[in-house]
């Protein structure tokens, strides 16, 4: 895969590019900020840009404003934000906004690089993966809306397992139960959310954007309701 790093911190940028080259991947560029992003996008064209939310010159959101531009003129790029911690206004901004592939993930996860890998792989192949701390204080910042209070514990548990990006074999793991029971709590959930089939197959990521706009329960392995 193509990929653009845009992290201002040396250390962790050429750390970045080792990582990633030695998985197969190519880094096509490399930048300490996002002064000339967009004509250093055009002429790279990478499949997935890695971005820092905090870069100079205000060390402020930078990174994010630059994603969020990047997601609304180029809605096939796929866009990884990397950040120190939960900046909860910005990771709703992000997740809310449009665009396509999306990952928001807290620096400490790209140690376990085999992880960090996994989620590089599963954005650029179209996935939305969001860290589970981000996931956790979106949800505490948000309320619940009709449509979530007609979710059982256990649709909740699994519609906040599947806003973190899990897979139905994830879940079914995580809760003890078999993959079928996780197809139908889910079919049940888009039913309850009003999401009908539709050609792009988004059900999933929009049942998991409803769930973070208006809160929800978090994963309740013992319930059986």
């Amino acid at each position: 895969m193509r990929i653009l790093i845009c992290e201002d911190s040396a250390l962790l940028r050429e750390g970045l590019v080792r990582v990633l080259e030695d998985a197969g991947h190519d880094v096509v560029a490399a930048v300490p900020d996002a002064a000339n992003l967009d004509e250093t996008v055009d002429e790279s064209a990478p499949e997935l840009c890695i971005l820092d939310v905090r870069l100079p010159p205000t060390w402020t959101d930078e990174g994010i404003r630059a994603a969020l531009a990047l997601r609304a003129r180029l809605p096939q790029l796929a866009v990884l934000v990397l950040s120190q911690y939960v900046e909860e206004r910005y990771a709703a901004e992000l997740v809310t906004g449009s665009g396509g592939a999306l990952g928001y993930l807290l620096k400490d996860r790209v140690a376990d690089v085999a992880e960090f890998l996994e989620t590089v792989d599963r954005i650029g192949a179209g996935a939305t993966v969001l860290d589970p701390e981000v996931v956790a204080q979106l949800l505490n910042r948000r309320t619940r809306d009709d449509r979530m209070l007609r979710l059982t514990d256990r649709e909740s548990a699994v519609l906040a397992l599947v806003a973190e990006g899990r897979s139905n074999q994830s879940i079914a793991q995580t809760l003890h139960v078999t993959e079928g029971s996780v197809e139908k709590h889910i079919t049940s959930i888009f039913q309850k959310l009003g999401l009908e089939p539709d050609e792009s197959g988004n059900r999933r990521v929009l049942a998991a954007l409803a769930h973070l706009e208006h809160g929800g329960s978090g994963p309740q392995a013992g319930t059986n309701r």
